[in-house]
Formats: C-alpha cells, structure tokens, sequence
C-alpha cells in the first residue's frame, strides 16, 4: 500500500509530527522506505552562508537537523534515504518537482499553520505543495 514515501521536513515541530504519521503510514506495509526531503529556499541559503561564516559550516548545520529525522526513521528499521534540494524559486516548487518526478506512494509534511492573512499575503507551501503534486498527499497539522 505505502511502499515508498516522501517526507518533506524544514526541522521544526511541525516536521517531527510529520515524521511520527509517516512512520504510522510505513508501519502498515512491512516492505516501506521514507526519503526526507529537506529544501533550502534561496533566500535563506544567503543569510545561513552569513550567518555560520562559509557554505560548508551552513550545509554541516542543515545535515546535523536531518539526522534527527534519519534517526527517528532507522529506529523503526525502516530504510530511510536524505534528499537535500536548493529552491530558487521557493520550497513549494522544488517539494512539488521531485514528488511529481518520483515515484511515491504518498507525500508527507507538516503544515506551519500560517495565519489567514499571512497565507494570502505570503501564500503556504502545503497549500501549493496539495493542489500540485500527483500523488497523495497528508499535511499533519
């Protein structure tokens, strides 16, 4: 039924309840594996760059976060592989450009749970991610 899922995680809590209902979904196929999907929007890769000093201490810091999720995947000895995307023009479309290109099951992410205005000033990566990818999709709230 799940045989293969995507996980799209950005490292906050919203992210590791979207890991604990992945698991719960692998859990009902014994033959499972989850990628994580970690993206980094453009913008934040300049100010993560500025902020740690060089590109190598930013990309050593976005690895340590996805290692919890990896860990927490491995604990239930379900095969887990880390996918780690630039977005130029937003996590949205990347998120959107791998899940559509690959073949999964099921997509999984957490929604932020922007506020009303901020949703139509800004618009929501879950929002997008829902209308556009072809395979299911669960946003854990």
């Amino acid at each position: 039924m799940f045989k293969n899922l995507l996980l799209a995680v950005d490292g906050s809590e919203h992210s590791r309840r979207a890991t604990e209902k992945a698991l719960e979904l692998a859990g009902l196929s014994e033959c499972s594996s989850i990628e994580i999907l970690y993206v980094v929007p453009g913008s934040k890769s300049k100010s993560d760059v500025l902020h740690y000093g060089d590109s190598d201490s930013a990309s050593m810091k976005r690895k340590r976060m996805l290692k919890e999720f990896e860990e927490m995947i491995q604990s239930k000895n379900i095969p887990v592989e880390t996918t780690m995307l630039h977005g130029k023009d937003g996590s949205a479309e990347a998120i959107i450009e791998h899940a559509n290109n690959g073949a999964y099951d099921a997509l999984i992410l957490g929604s932020r749970g922007l506020s009303t205005v901020q949703t139509m000033v800004l618009g929501s990566v879950s929002h997008k991610v829902i209308k556009y990818v072809k395979a299911p999709v669960l946003m854990v709230k």
